[in-house]
């Protein structure tokens, strides 16, 4: 909420109303001080993008820790079986999924940039400590800490997204911290390259691994705490004025900033919409493909290359992650194109790399890598999707439900990655084709709902008072505040 700065406007505020959420504080202080639109999302998007950008580089980088020490020693060291290896990659996501919904009420309950700031600290932590580990039992505890931590960084930098962009600006900027994800890949595999060369008598190379990202996190999280902004309404590096017109530039996605409420009937209404499925369907098939985090190294291994090769040709997936989510984005940010269609155009060539993955002669290993490459196009709709999902629904019920669908997406499809099925891996590339298709047509299938809901929409009249509550100054002036200021859980 806000606090001292909403009586800059020589109109001090009377108690409001309790449902009424930190927007509508400064809306009711707000006059029309001419504020440049462009240039205040230009100081905006300075000051929160590369510390989201940053922080999204450092979370997947060491998620991916996991697939990195496949290579380096790992499975020897802890002295893992291949399902035991598998477990390690599934409880990250279990652990994610079962404090989702916790996760985010926390992050409507306690500012949102401090409570991500805890959460990255103590990940840190937690991913120093895999160093210590010898066993399956203590990697098995460390993971799931970290998969707990994890739950609050993806909706809390959904919530802050919707806090500072609109609707139309969502789209790009979900892509922008998404695709950090392709540099930590490249990171993190000349980390890996490096430490591959590491010999020390009681330290394996998987182990340096965890200390340095585990070290590079821990400062980082301490960089978020002091610069992160929590919301609008108390962000450093706006002026008092800036923050009233970085709310009001918002209104117009009728979702409000900060709002401490849960309220119960939201949540049943969300619950009961078949379009929240459709979307949690979404979101658990297209992330079944992200399995490949954790096998990659070993998927290309298997295709004949040794480690060192690898490790470095694992940087290039970085490359085409970037290249692809990129594309992918821009394409969603136009009008003609859109979300849905932009999702459908980067699962073709995503569906046509996993058949020629499973196809192609084993001893095609060119062929067989530069397949497994465009198979990763499937990477970028759900980026395009986190978008769509921000810009949709403000409420912290559609997404904990869209997330705790991603994470059972990621948790069941590790378990595909049998011995058995080693090296072609047949079953696991045909799972991935079918649920890409399928996830393709759940796009094509929303984008209609939502078109036919908003025709619906439009040609109704609309109610104005319905749209606007009013509340009264110390002065006795009546200001009118905009329904978008009141709560959302759905």
């Amino acid at each position: 909420m806000a606090h001292s700065d909403s009586t800059h406007n020589n109109l001090p505020i009377s108690t409001l109303p309790t449902h009424l959420d930190a927007a509508a504080t400064l809306a009711v202080a707000a006059n029309n001080a001419d504020i440049d639109a462009i240039q205040l999302r230009r100081k905006i998007d300075w000051h929160i993008m590369p510390l989201m950008c940053i922080m999204y580089l450092i979370t997947f980088m060491d998620k991916t820790t996991l697939g990195e020490a496949a290579v380096l020693g790992i499975e020897q060291g802890a002295h893992l079986s291949t399902t035991q290896f598998n477990w390690l990659g599934t409880i990250f996501y279990f652990s994610y999924l079962i404090f989702q919904y916790p996760q985010n009420l926390a992050l409507q309950r306690f500012p949102v940039g401090k409570w991500m700031s805890i959460n990255i600290f103590l990940w840190a932590v937690v991913l120093c400590c895999h160093a210590a580990c010898t066993s399956f039992a203590g990697l098995f505890v460390v993971r799931f800490l970290l998969g707990i931590c994890e739950g609050a960084i993806t909706p809390g930098f959904m919530i802050v997204t919707s806090m500072f962009y609109t609707r139309a600006e969502q789209t790009r900027r979900v892509g922008y911290w998404f695709l950090m994800n392709g540099f930590a890949v490249i990171i993190l595999g000349f980390v890996a390259y490096g430490v591959l060369h590491t010999h020390t008598s009681h330290f394996m190379p998987w182990q340096w691994l965890m200390i340095i990202t585990g070290g590079i996190t821990l400062l980082t999280s301490l960089l978020f705490w002091f610069f992160f902004p929590d919301s609008p309404t108390n962000a450093w590096f706006l002026t008092p004025q800036e923050r009233i017109a970085a709310v009001q530039r918002i209104k117009v996605n009728q979702a409000g900033v900060e709002n401490k409420l849960f309220k119960i009937e939201q949540f049943y209404e969300t619950v009961k919409d078949p379009k929240t499925w459709l979307l949690a369907f979404f979101a658990a098939a297209a992330n079944v493909v992200n399995s490949l985090t954790n096998q990659r190294q070993l998927i290309v291994a298997q295709f004949g290359f040794n480690d060192i090769q690898t490790t470095l040709l694992g940087c290039v997936d970085g490359v085409v992650e970037i290249l692809t989510i990129f594309l992918g984005v821009t394409l969603a940010s136009q009008s003609y194109i859109g979300r849905a269609y932009a999702g459908v155009l980067m699962y073709i060539p995503a569906i046509l790399g996993a058949i020629l993955v499973s196809t192609l002669p084993f001893s095609n290993k060119v062929g067989l890598l530069f397949s497994y490459w465009i198979s990763i196009f499937a990477i970028t709709p759900f980026p395009i999707f986190l978008g769509w999902v921000a810009s949709i629904t403000a409420g912290i019920t559609t997404n904990a439900i869209v997330l705790c669908a991603y994470a059972t997406g990621n948790a069941v499809s590790q378990f595909m990655w049998k011995a058995q099925y080693q090296p072609r891996n047949h079953i696991p590339w045909a799972v991935i084709t079918c649920t890409n298709f399928a996830s393709a047509v759940a796009l094509l299938v929303l984008r209609h709902l939502y078109w036919r809901e908003n025709k619906r929409r439009d040609s109704e009249t609309r109610d104005e008072k319905y749209d606007a509550i009013y509340v009264k100054t110390d002065s006795g002036e009546e200001r009118q505040i905009d329904k978008a200021s009141a709560p959302c859980a759905s």
